[in-house]
């Protein structure tokens, strides 16, 4: 299983526009995606429910983990996605 820790860039967290464009991007992966904070259970990370839940809010570190062909380069990508300002982004 491949796994990869991250800063959230965005100003506001994963709250309304990041995570609707996080939990997009994870729906497109080849493998199932999962999101954590430090010390919470996983979760689907093509759940906004549950991405919105977790109640990352910037500069804190969430854990994204996958199984399966392609997991490295999904987690690459999404943890691209998740460093970036989302909001800052037309």
């Amino acid at each position: 299983m491949a796994q990869r820790n991250v800063v959230i860039g965005s100003s506001v967290g994963l709250h309304a526009r990041p995570a609707a464009l996080f939990v997009q991007a994870a729906a497109r992966q080849p493998v199932k995606v999962r999101i954590a904070k430090a010390g919470s259970d996983p979760v689907d990370a093509r759940s906004i429910l549950s991405v919105l839940a977790l109640d990352a809010r910037n500069g804190e570190e969430v854990v994204l983990s996958a199984e399966g062909e392609g997991d490295e380069k999904a987690l690459a990508e999404l943890a691209e996605l998740l460093q970036s300002d989302l909001d800052a982004q037309p």
